[in-house]
C-alpha cells in the first residue's frame, strides 16, 4: 500500500475515535513509520506523559507521540479491508496509552469488546 493511503487510514482512525476521547487529545502527533526500528512485531507505539498525569505544570514540552507502524500491519493483513481494522485497533489502543491505561488493563478491555462482537 502506498504511502499516502496508509497515512489517510491512520487519520481516518483517529477522526473515528468518540468526540468524547478526540477533544482530549491534547499535545500529541501521530506518526507513521515503516517498522519499529527493534522489532518487527511492534504494530504501534506511544511516547510521552499520559493525560491523567498531566497538571498544571504541564507545558512547554514537546508532543506526545504515537507511532503507527505500516510494515508489520500490512504483513499480517492481506486486505485493506483488514489493514483499515487493525489501524483502527492500534490507534485506538495507542490511545488508550496516552489516557494512561497500562497494556493489561487496554488487553482486558479488547477482550472484553471481543466477547461483546461474537
Amino acid at each position: 500500500m502506498q504511502r499516502e493511503r496508509f497515512e489517510q487510514l491512520v487519520e481516518e482512525a483517529v477522526r473515528s475515535l468518540p468526540r468524547s476521547f478526540r477533544k482530549h487529545l491534547k499535545n500529541i502527533s501521530v506518526l507513521v513509520d515503516d517498522w519499529h526500528p527493534e522489532s518487527r512485531n511492534i504494530l504501534g507505539i506511544y511516547h510521552g506523559v499520559p493525560y491523567k498525569h498531566r497538571g498544571p505544570y504541564y507545558g512547554n514540552v514537546a508532543p506526545d507521540v504515537i507511532t503507527i507502524y505500516q510494515g508489520p500491519i500490512e504483513r499480517i493483513c492481506p486486505t485493506e479491508e483488514e489493514i483499515r481494522q487493525k489501524v483502527r485497533d492500534v490507534v485506538e489502543h495507542e490511545v488508550g496509552h496516552y489516557f494512561g491505561f497500562s497494556e493489561t488493563q487496554l488487553r482486558e478491555i479488547e477482550a472484553l469488546r471481543l466477547d461483546e462482537d461474537e
